[in-house]
């Protein structure tokens, strides 16, 4: 993209599609609407979410999609607008639990219970109705088991941009080390 004239327009096009999408858009769904190639698109994605840092939108990316989220430090004010009084506060299981599906996804439930040590259906089932896990596929072992990871929503309730923004684990030592 070395025509500064064409990334600029290219950075409006993406812009103006996330601010009236209802989901997430794929990198190639922006690219077939601008008629541009998916690395350009990608850059404008980039430069738009670079800008944003300091307005009250963001541009939250995981993989191929793309969305615009509130950032961390109004939402409260945007649920206010919205009525929102739902208590977002999660319980140490469920926490537990998501931060085992954040840093090991994709994970199956048993992979999860091997590392609580506990049953964790519970948890699952108030993380999938708060719409912060998901089942992401099947495990390829006997029985065929969900395996779960995070969602778009995940990333908004923690004020991440995308999945690679979680802080590194650090004086942990991993499951495998532990064996």
């Amino acid at each position: 993209m070395a025509d500064p004239s064409v990334s600029e327009r290219l950075k409006l096009i993406v812009e103006s599609v996330l601010f009236v999408a209802d989901e997430p858009v794929e990198l190639a769904t922006l690219a077939r609407i601008a008629g541009a190639k998916i690395d350009d698109v990608a850059l404008a994605v980039d430069a738009l979410a670079e800008e944003c840092q300091s307005r009250g939108v963001r541009v939250q990316r995981a993989g191929e999609t793309v969305q615009f989220v509130t950032s961390p430090e109004t939402s409260q004010y945007v649920e206010r607008f919205l009525g929102v009084d739902e208590d977002h506060r999660l319980s140490h299981a469920a926490l537990e639990t998501l931060a085992i599906i954040a840093y090991k996804q994709p994970v199956t439930r048993t992979g999860i219970e091997d590392i609580r040590g506990v049953n964790c259906d519970r948890a699952l089932a108030s993380l999938k109705v708060r719409g912060l896990i998901t089942e992401v596929g099947r495990a390829g072992g006997p029985g065929r088991p969900y395996l779960y990871g995070t969602t778009f929503r995940f990333l908004e309730y923690f004020g991440l941009e995308k999945p690679e923004d979680l802080p590194p684990l650090t004086g942990v030592e991993t499951l495998e080390e532990g064996r």
